[in-house]
């Protein structure tokens, strides 16, 4: 069980999306926050939710390990990093080996790693054309959860289905069965986040990331329960 004293929860990739909402989640648990953040934008939302913001490029190592090796000690860290290329550049495999090797040199107590169904063994629950589509992303997506698991830190991998924008329905669910696919809002990831972060259940596994009520193909699975 990670500890909540004086130490900071290290986010990557809070300015939108499930970042976002997993910053939301944490400030509402009376967490302290260290946001790394590439653009300037987001900066005065985080900073009036009480989030310490540190600009940076996660493509830069440099930066990354400055910002996770300062004055504040660092309990764990929760990246959401990927999306469209900067430059060319993805950040899914890259950025995420970063933050990776910084979190190693900080001691963190445990690494939440933000895949996606599709990754890895779970190539199995989409279909053939989502998986052509999907490919190049889910190559460093599936990199990036290789090099975690081998940099000996504790670490939960978790791989939401299909995001969608709505408010949290409070079906998210986790489970270790690589088939099941469906869809779950992003404020729900973010609770299911939260819950693994300070769950000695989660350590060290892959999880998939749905909710109960919005799966498809595959509806028998064991719930992992993070109590």
């Amino acid at each position: 069980m990670i500890e909540t004293d004086k130490s900071y929860i290290f986010l990557a990739g809070a300015s939108r999306g499930v970042g976002r909402e997993i910053a939301k989640y944490l400030v509402e648990q009376n967490q302290k926050v260290k946001a790394l953040l590439r653009s300037p934008d987001s900066r005065p939302e985080l900073e009036a939710m009480g989030i310490q913001v540190v600009m940076g490029d996660a493509l830069d190592a440099v930066t990354v390990e400055q910002a996770m090796l300062g004055d504040q000690p660092i309990q764990a860290v929760i990246s959401t990093i990927g999306g469209l290329p900067k430059d060319g550049q993805r950040a899914d495999f890259l950025g995420n080996k970063h933050l990776i090797d910084a979190a190693v040199k900080a001691k963190v107590q445990k690494f939440i790693l933000i895949s996606s169904i599709g990754s890895g063994e779970s190539a199995i629950a989409l279909p053939p054309q989502a998986l052509t589509t999907l490919k190049p992303v889910l190559i460093e997506k599936e990199q990036a959860e290789n090099y975690l698991q081998d940099s000996g830190l504790t670490y939960t991998v978790i791989r939401p289905g299909g995001l969608k924008s709505e408010p949290a329905t409070g079906n998210g669910v986790v489970t270790e069965n690589q088939k099941v696919a469906g869809t779950i809002h992003r404020a729900d990831v973010a609770q299911l986040v939260c819950q693994c972060l300070f769950s000695d259940a989660a350590n060290n596994k892959v999880l998939a990331a749905i909710d109960r009520t919005q799966m498809y193909g595959y509806p028998e699975f064991e719930e992992l329960s993070l109590t």
